[in-house]
């Protein structure tokens, strides 16, 4: 049988089913729900502090009852905390929604929603390393991960724009540069939001071929390139 190290500091009273226990397993799940809807809050998105302790208490006393049914009344299911996962992951996707640029918003704070009600479900559980070192993991990938993803996104090989021109007839004039540039285009798409504009605005998939451009160009630095160009109204990577 596998001892908590932090149960196993904390006493005997921490893996028993007694008031004491219970609410510390409570407050643990509401504190550590907390930072991580700040850590969200903070950085504008739609699911914030209130959403993140709902969702993790709410599974934390979920699994509460399970572990009570199988105390007292021989419960072999865990009914109660499969529902809460699927309906975290659920709400999660509520937090979804595309932009008028065919961008995916919300991923991240989605999945975090949905890491939260596992976090609960741990702490309830009295898994208190477990919960920890999961809950650790998540605050380091939310808030030190970004600029790492941000620098190895500016230098692979593939990237998505979002160009605004002035006239629908420059559109060859841009394939030209691109790919006089050691640009290959993958895909093109034009984005129906901007119907109506007096713009011509697409999405386009592109691909670096140039060994050269590969070596010394990121992709702001390519975007900034060809932003100089005078039919171009507007430019930049989604």
């Amino acid at each position: 049988m596998i001892t908590d190290p932090i149960a196993q500091f904390l006493g005997p009273w921490s893996t028993q089913m007694t008031y004491g226990s219970l609410i510390f397993r409570i407050l643990l799940s509401a504190f550590l729900s907390a930072v991580i809807g700040w850590e969200r809050s903070s950085k504008r998105h739609s699911a914030g502090f209130r959403t993140f302790m709902i969702v993790t208490i709410s599974s934390t006393l979920v699994m509460i009852i399970d572990l009570y049914l199988s105390t007292f009344f021989d419960s072999h299911f865990f009914i109660l905390s499969a529902f809460a996962i699927i309906s975290a992951a659920r709400i999660a996707t509520r937090t979804l929604f595309f932009t008028s640029r065919n961008q995916i918003m919300g991923l991240t704070t989605a999945v975090s929603l949905w890491g939260s009600c596992i976090t609960g479900l741990a702490a309830g559980a009295g898994l208190y390393t477990i919960t920890l070192v999961f809950f650790f993991i998540m605050i380091f990938c939310l808030s030190k991960l970004p600029s790492l993803e941000f620098f190895l996104k500016n230098r692979s090989n593939h990237f998505e724009i979002h160009l605004e021109l002035k006239n629908s007839l420059n559109l060859q004039n841009f394939v030209t540069t691109i790919r006089k540039l050691g640009l290959t285009i993958d895909a093109i798409e034009m984005n129906p939001a901007y119907a109506g504009s007096g713009l011509s605005v697409y999405s386009i998939a592109i691909s670096i071929s140039s060994a050269e451009l590969k070596k010394y160009k990121t992709h702001k630095e390519i975007i900034e390139a060809l932003r100089t160009l005078d039919y171009i109204y507007h430019i930049e990577e989604i």
